[in-house]
């Protein structure tokens, strides 16, 4: 096996390195930025799937959405809004459970 630079140095490949196609991706491109009418696919149980097995047939354990956030970001205006809407959600959730709890002491 010839090292990588050997192979560069080779004049049939010497464009390689040169030739933006074969440049790698930055990190700020690779992900497609979302806007906040499509935040919701991040937060609601319509898109959350649970896989178990992977194409392929072997065991996995991971959810539609942690792909979705592999593949997709926020835009950075929306990040914000969304940091501050799941803190809101959560809130939420601990006051009806308050809430809930009350009623059925009530009872």
């Amino acid at each position: 096996m010839s090292s990588q630079e050997e192979i560069l140095s080779d004049g049939r490949f010497s464009r390689v390195a040169r030739d933006p196609r074969f440049w790698e991706m930055p990190e700020k491109e690779r992900k497609i930025k979302i806007d906040k009418r499509f935040r919701g696919m991040f937060h609601d149980k319509k898109f959350k799937l649970r896989y178990t097995v992977d194409k392929r047939g072997r065991p996995v354990n991971y959810t539609s959405t942690e792909n979705l956030r592999k593949f997709y970001a926020l835009s950075e205006s929306d990040s914000d809004l969304s940091e501050s809407d799941s803190k809101e959600l959560t809130v939420k959730k601990k006051k009806k459970k308050k809430a809930k709890g009350k009623g059925e002491a009530d009872s």
